[in-house]
């Protein structure tokens, strides 16, 4: 009678696809972490971009995007009746008007929040077309919308808003750029969920929590 052998994998071959799966881990791991500090970088950028792209517009036009009372008849991409000027007051928007949607056709001095943007693209500081019926704005690297108002969180004077930022991201970028404390300094945060809103009268969160994204204003 025949005796078959029966064959295994040995010490060395075992060892062998250890390391490759170690190293596939590796490799996936540091995937992640460099994509994860491109996003940081990105915010970082974004938010210092719209800072120079605002300067560089209140230098031009001695005027604030968003709020320019005359950008109506400064470009003349906009047709003549679509009341696409601000208020002229020196401040965009309102508390808490960072995230707004455009409800209601374009009504001069109001809805600066919206036509900060919309002046940018016209004087070409950002990409895009400032076509009559685009109220679109940037995302940031997590998919939440980029905003901006007056004030937020006790901060006065003008705050950028980066929505739905994860809760370690959050906590480095506070730390990157600020004190990481989310409700002092000039970057603060507030939970997503909150029911408060982002004026500036209203707390910001007391801690980061990295189950919880968040939406972290940076006063400019």
């Amino acid at each position: 009678m025949l005796k078959t052998r029966q064959m295994g994998f040995t010490l060395v071959e075992i060892a062998i696809v250890l390391v490759i799966v170690g190293l596939l881990i590796g490799g996936v791991l540091k995937g992640q972490e460099m994509i994860t500090n491109a996003k940081l970088k990105r915010i970082e950028s974004d938010n210092a971009g719209l800072l120079a792209a605002l300067y560089s517009y209140q230098d031009r036009y001695l005027q604030l995007p968003g709020d320019d009372a005359d950008a109506e008849g400064r470009f003349t991409i906009y047709a003549l009746d679509l009341d696409v000027n601000g208020n002229g007051d020196g401040a965009i928007g309102l508390g808490g008007d960072w995230d707004m949607t455009l409800t209601t056709p374009w009504v001069d001095g109001t809805q600066e929040t919206l036509k900060f943007f919309q002046h940018l693209k016209a004087a070409g500081l950002i990409a895009g077309g400032p076509m009559e019926a685009d109220t679109s704005r940037p995302s940031n690297a997590f998919g939440g919308p980029i905003g901006i108002q007056d004030g937020a969180l006790g901060m006065s004077g003008q705050v950028t808003i980066f929505g739905g930022i994860d809760g370690p991201i959050a906590r480095i970028l506070d730390g990157r750029l600020d004190d990481g404390d989310p409700d002092s300094g000039r970057v603060q945060s507030q939970d997503v969920d909150s029911v408060l809103g982002m004026d500036a009268g209203l707390a910001a969160d007391a801690a980061y929590d990295d189950e919880v994204s968040v939406n972290m204003a940076f006063r400019l």
